[in-house]
């Protein structure tokens, strides 16, 4: 059934490993070794770090998902993004967006560049940028579309276009916002998917987990031997989490984005917001190219608040159905500062370079009731306003 459509491959791809007993669902095995038959015989498994058969179906589950020839299932999504960058040696060259997640660029910027392999970081709406920074020893690209978190969209198939060159860099896809239920970047030319699977394909806030997706075997087969060496796999009840979430990513996946529209949309018309990042919205400069690039908007959001207007503190404070937290993803809503909290890894100028201020407010948009959702930020932003001496003497 390889034309199964992306809701019944996340159901029923990796699921039958139990042979004795016919389970529907796929088996927890949480052996740490396996017997062998013989010197040099297994019947697949000899140890789980270098393989079990739980991670092996969620491996199989996302590579389908993806499109892709391999995928692995990484302890955590910096793991995968390790793994990854573990492919390039000393004297290497990366080209990677200036507005990526800060864990990320903490990564690039504060380890690799230690061990030899300099990164050069770039407003990606733009391939010309790109063009420019290209070196002979350019190794990698690294794009974060839409980013994170201010949601621009990156034209992943112009991208791989423009470095369509001898030597020909890797182009890897930090795919972790929209999931492929929303966009799938080894279709548009990528080569390498990540995902922090914490976010939305487990979407249950109970378990951090990433992946790597490669396009053909031959790099999997890389990847494969980094993620083994290096002790990278994911545990095996870790893993059964993230395949039991990923059965109703889709289902989620939409009422995740309803939410994060509609919300949008009010936000863009409140007198205490000053911009609104979304792209699902017409006024979003991307929004042509993720209307083409995804097949929807995903529910993640950010906006610029009016400091004038409206006090972060207080607007955090009055909030009852988002939590004042980082990560994403999840079934739950989620709001945070990515000044000081998820970029705050980012040194202070190349966050003002990215675009990132101090009053840029990130929303993970939950699976809750929308009505519920806007009905709550709309309290809270009145709740925050400032006021003016009259305001108060009239109220009085």
């Amino acid at each position: 059934m390889e034309k199964m459509k992306f809701t019944t491959k996340a159901v029923h791809t990796g699921v039958s490993k139990d042979s004795s007993y016919n389970s529907v669902i796929t088996p927890l095995y949480t052996s740490s070794t396996f017997r062998f038959n013989k010197v040099g015989e297994t019947n697949g498994y000899d140890y789980t770090r270098s393989g079990n058969p739980t991670r092996t179906a969620l491996c199989e589950n996302l590579a389908a998902l993806e499109g892709g020839a391999a995928g692995y299932a990484t302890a955590t999504g910096m793991a995968a993004v390790t793994g990854v960058l573990h492919l390039l040696k000393s004297g290497d060259h990366v080209i990677a967006g200036n507005d990526i997640y800060g864990g990320t660029y903490r990564l690039l910027d504060s380890v690799f560049r230690n061990m030899g392999v300099e990164t050069t970081f770039v407003d990606m709406s733009n391939p010309e940028n790109l063009n420019k920074a290209l070196l002979p020893n350019t190794k990698l690209v690294w794009i974060e579309s839409p980013s994170n978190p201010l949601m621009n969209i990156v034209d992943i198939k112009m991208m791989v276009k423009a470095v369509n060159c001898e030597p020909f860099p890797l182009v890897c896809v930090d795919n972790t916002f929209p999931s492929p239920y929303l966009q799938r970047p080894l279709e548009l030319g990528a080569h390498l998917v990540v995902h922090s699977t914490t976010k939305y394909i487990n979407g249950h806030s109970d378990v951090v987990g990433g992946a790597i997706i490669a396009k053909d075997k031959e790099l999997g087969d890389r990847i494969a031997f980094v993620v083994n060496a290096l002790g990278l796999a994911q545990a095996p009840f870790d893993s059964w989490l993230v395949l039991r979430g990923v059965k109703t990513l889709a289902l989620r996946m939409e009422q995740h984005q309803k939410n994060a529209h509609a919300l949008a949309e009010f936000l863009e018309n409140h007198k205490a917001v000053k911009k609104v990042y979304y792209p699902g919205l017409k006024s979003h400069k991307g929004h042509k190219l993720a209307s083409v690039q995804m097949s929807g908007f995903g529910g993640m959001l950010s906006f610029d608040l009016d400091d004038t207007v409206c006090d972060m503190h207080k607007l955090f404070e009055n909030l009852s159905l988002y939590a004042l937290a980082e990560s994403l993803g999840g079934v739950e809503s989620l709001i945070e500062a990515p000044w000081y909290m998820s970029h705050l890894s980012m040194p202070e100028q190349a966050r003002k370079e990215a675009g990132i201020n101090q009053y840029n407010i990130r929303v993970s948009l939950g699976i809750e009731d929308t009505d519920d959702l806007i009905d709550d930020m709309s309290r809270a932003l009145d709740a925050s306003q400032f006021h003016t001496v009259q305001e108060i003497g009239s109220e009085v």
